[in-house]
């Protein structure tokens, strides 16, 4: 099964998603085949740069109408972290077709899908990539802080943000972890606002403070539920947004002669960067 030949079919399949109740995705595939066919939808995780390719989910697409297949990915076990490609395969013997991205009803995941607070977080989120074939982000976290509102002041940030998969502790604190050799920390307070919510502020200046604040850099926000318990990235994933990056965009801030801003990475992980005012 490797390549990705049209294995004689005479239209590429095109596959419409829906998001069920408990999480379950209904994949649903328009392809002209026997109703004898014994198609399967496969599921490849996309290898990293460099790294071999891994096996892959299949599932079997069951007879749904006139050249219409379906099958339902259930929540349990939940996809590893990263890009997962769809594809079709028609028999043993054949090679598998990338599907077509269709109609994606994603309404079920606006309102953080079927996420527990006091649980671990597995989220899927079904999207169409650059080339136009669908695929399925995943993200697998023992411990989550969803990132909500972000309001950015004339020198600080301010984030309201959820826990899951670890409780609060009196001695909770953020903190924010320089990229690089020269890697530094600033940590701060947060602000408890009932259960498992809670908001903290980011000094821009603080961030500048250890005697590289001209240069640029990358501060990934970090939240540590208490004493003993793992660190938990700063994140927004219970939406529809696959990829987050380029489409909230926040306004950067001038501080001490250097641009601030807030930003989601590739990976939707919440981040802040400093970089020096571009020339005029």
């Amino acid at each position: 099964m490797s390549g990705d030949g049209m294995s004689g079919l005479k239209e590429k399949p095109r596959g419409a998603v829906s998001v069920r109740d408990g999480g379950r995705l209904l994949v649903r595939v328009q392809l002209p085949l026997p109703a004898s066919a014994r198609p399967r939808l496969l599921l490849q995780p996309r290898p990293k740069k460099g790294q071999p390719e891994e096996t892959g989910r299949s599932l079997v697409l069951e007879p749904a109408g006139p050249d219409e297949w379906q099958a339902v990915l259930e929540p349990d076990p939940a996809l590893d972290e990263g890009r997962w490609d769809a594809y079709v395969v028609t028999g043993p013997d054949e090679e598998r077709v990338p599907l077509l991205p269709g109609l994606r009803d994603l309404r079920g995941l606006v309102s953080g899908g079927d996420a527990v607070r006091g649980a671990p977080l597995a989220v899927r989120i079904p999207y169409a990539t650059k080339d136009g074939r669908l695929a399925i982000r995943a993200w697998r976290r023992a411990t989550h802080a969803e990132s909500g509102r972000i309001t950015v002041g004339s020198d600080a940030m301010t984030v309201s943000a959820r826990l899951y998969g670890a409780e609060l502790g009196e001695d909770a604190e953020v903190s924010l972890i320089r990229r690089g050799r020269e890697a530094g920390v600033a940590r701060g307070a947060l602000s408890v606002e009932g259960g498992q919510d809670f908001s903290f502020t980011v000094d821009y200046a603080d961030l500048l403070a250890d005697g590289v604040g001209g240069a640029p850099a990358v501060w990934d926000v970090f939240v540590h539920p208490g004493a003993g318990a793992p660190r938990a990235r700063v994140a927004r994933l219970l939406d529809d947004v696959a990829d987050r990056k380029t489409v909230f965009v926040y306004p950067a801030t001038t501080v001490g002669g250097v641009s601030v801003r807030p930003y989601y990475t590739l990976d939707n992980d919440l981040s802040v960067e400093i970089a020096p005012q571009p020339s005029r």
